[in-house]
């Protein structure tokens, strides 16, 4: 089971250069954790490539109905306390988005590196960057 960040969840249901190489992720190991934000900032992806003329409305329909399908099977980290107070640590540490603070917080409430080597699906640089100094493994 490995944890997913946005910019690792969008090219399942988006055709990038990246595509293979997610689904491969996939096909190796199902279970997916995610932060209880990640649906949202998907539609955000989706939404601003449908603005940008790259696809139609038909498509984002589409796309979204597969974001859909892939959250009824993966796990969400809820926003509690303890991640937010996780996330307000990581913000002082790494330079880090408040979004991506989120994201990092929820993998770590997930698989805290003392207990567990959580490994983390991302290709955002910086979050990739702050999930290895938090113990945790980046597979991107």
């Amino acid at each position: 089971m490995r944890f997913w960040d946005s910019s690792a969840l969008v090219p399942l249901f988006v055709d990038e250069p990246r595509t293979s190489r997610v689904r491969g992720l996939l096909d190796e190991d199902p279970g997916m954790v995610v932060w209880w934000g990640s649906i949202v900032e998907c539609w955000s992806a989706l939404s601003r490539r449908r603005r940008e003329g790259q696809f139609s409305l038909e498509h984002e329909e589409a796309a979204r109905a597969v974001v859909a399908t892939l959250a009824r099977a993966w796990i969400e980290i809820l926003p509690t306390d303890g991640v937010r107070s996780v996330a307000g640590r990581v913000l002082r540490v790494h330079p880090l988005r408040a979004t991506d603070a989120l994201q990092i917080a929820a993998a770590l409430t997930w698989a805290p590196p003392a207990r567990i080597p959580g490994e983390i699906v991302t290709f955002d640089e910086r979050l990739r960057d702050a999930a290895r100094l938090e113990g945790l493994a980046p597979v991107c």
